[in-house]
C-alpha cells in the first residue's frame, strides 16, 4: 500500500464519530470516559517538540524535497509547525501561521513531494516509537492538507523552488 493511501484511510478511520444519539439512556450512563487527547497520548509538548525538531531536520536533509525549503526561515518553520502539531492534537494554544494554501502557493510543491514529507514523517513518528493508533491518527489529521499544498499533480521530486516564491518573513 502506498503511503498516501495509508494516510488517507488512517484519516478516515479517524474521522469515524460514533452515532450516540440513538444511545438509550443505560448505554450513556454506562460510557467510557472521554480518552485523552491525541496531543496528551502523544506525550504533550516535550514530545511534540522532540518529534517536530526530529521531522524538520529529516525533512531539510531530504534531498526529494529540502529544495522547496531554501528561502524558509527554519526557526520560523520549526516554530510554527510545532503550534500547527499541538492545535491539530487538540493542545493548548493557537497556530498563528499562515493556513497551507497560503503558505505554499507557488513553491510548486508536486504529489510526489507531499508523499516524502508523509514518508519523513512516518519515518520519524517510527524512531519515537508512536503507537500505531496515534500514528495513524496524527497522519490521519494531515492528510486533507494535501489539497491545500500540492500544486503539481505526479510523483517528481526534487523540484527547485520557483524563482518567484516569496517565502513568509523570518521570526
Amino acid at each position: 500500500m502506498r503511503t498516501s493511501q495509508a494516510v488517507l484511510i488512517a484519516f478516515s478511520a479517524a474521522t469515524l464519530v460514533p452515532v450516540a444519539a440513538h444511545a438509550t439512556h443505560h448505554e450513556k450512563s454506562a460510557a467510557k470516559p472521554a480518552e485523552k487527547s491525541l496531543y496528551d497520548r502523544l506525550g504533550g509538548a516535550p514530545a511534540v517538540s522532540a518529534v517536530v525538531d526530529d521531522f524538520a531536520g529529516r525533512v531539510l536533509a531530504d534531498t526529494r524535497i529540502n529544495a522547496k525549503f531554501a528561502k524558509s526561515d527554519p526557526t520560523r518553520l520549526v516554530t510554527n509547525l510545532k503550534a500547527f502539531v499541538t492545535v491539530a492534537t487538540g493542545g493548548p494554544g493557537e497556530y498563528k501561521g499562515q493556513d497551507m494554501k497560503t503558505a505554499h502557493t507557488s513553491m510548486g510543491v508536486t504529489e510526489g513531494e507531499f508523499t516524502a514529507l508523509v514518508e519523513d514523517l512516518s519515518l520519524t513518528l517510527d524512531k519515537f516509537k508512536v503507537p500505531a493508533k496515534e500514528k495513524g491518527e496524527l497522519l490521519g489529521a494531515l492528510a486533507p492538507l494535501k489539497s491545500s499544498i500540492v500544486e503539481v499533480p505526479g510523483n517528481a521530486t526534487g523540484a527547485p523552488l520557483p524563482a518567484d516564491f516569496k517565502p513568509a518573513p523570518a521570526l
